[in-house]
């Protein structure tokens, strides 16, 4: 497992800074009994209520980008304090991210409130993406219709047996994608706007369409 080493302490005096240099070598030992693949270590002198670390951001992108699946700490607290903690845990779950804790000797261990607050702050998160898409998908709509643009006008039935392929506006279906959207979001964009279809068949063409893009190059 490829991990990050994270080791903090709070001030500049001479008894921390030993401190310091005691967590990273007691990390590299751990990693490497573990066999865990080390791909930075980082090193700060900052107070755990502070969410906004040049560290903690490094490892939060590593994490985004998938360098790392993992981060590696003494304790909870060298990662965090108060309500900065939970908040860093939050992000690290949300790039499917680990926090393995020396003290521990595994995954870092959470009280059952900490859990709470963590399944708690992912629902919220959740909501709020989905209010924040269907405001987009209902803007769009609106858009495109005060622009004249009527699709349903051309959804016509035809007398041939079997069942017609749908045309659907692959441009917007990219578009939209590209705005974040969801597949049911951009399913219920397009039934809105006359198309009928189903989130199933919006992921089949744009997984058509990047098919095609990519035979073309």
């Amino acid at each position: 497992m490829k991990v990050a080493i994270y080791c903090r302490v709070s001030t500049d005096k001479e008894n921390q800074e030993t401190s310091l240099q005691r967590q990273v070598q007691e990390l590299i030992e751990y990693c490497n009994v573990k066999d865990y693949q080390i791909q930075k270590i980082i090193q700060e002198k900052y107070s755990g209520f502070a969410d906004d670390r040049d560290g903690i951001l490094t490892i939060l992108d590593y994490l985004k980008k998938k360098k790392i699946q993992a981060v590696v700490v003494q304790d909870s607290s060298r990662l965090g304090r108060g309500n900065a903690k939970m908040a860093i845990l939050h992000q690290i779950r949300k790039y499917k991210g680990q926090v393995i804790s020396y003290e521990d000797s595994g995954p870092l261990a959470l009280t059952d409130l900490e859990e709470m607050v963590l399944e708690v702050l992912a629902t919220v998160e959740e909501y709020q993406r989905r209010l924040i898409n269907r405001k987009i998908s209902r803007g769009i709509r609106r858009s495109m219709k005060q622009q004249g643009y009527h699709p349903e006008k051309n959804l016509k039935n035809t007398d041939q047996g079997g069942r017609d392929r749908l045309s659907l506006p692959i441009e917007e279906i990219t578009r939209l994608r590209d705005k974040g959207l969801t597949f049911a979001d951009i399913a219920a964009t397009l039934r809105g706007l006359g198309y009928k279809c189903s989130k199933a068949t919006v992921h089949r063409r744009y997984c058509e369409y990047l098919n095609e893009e990519k035979n073309n190059l």
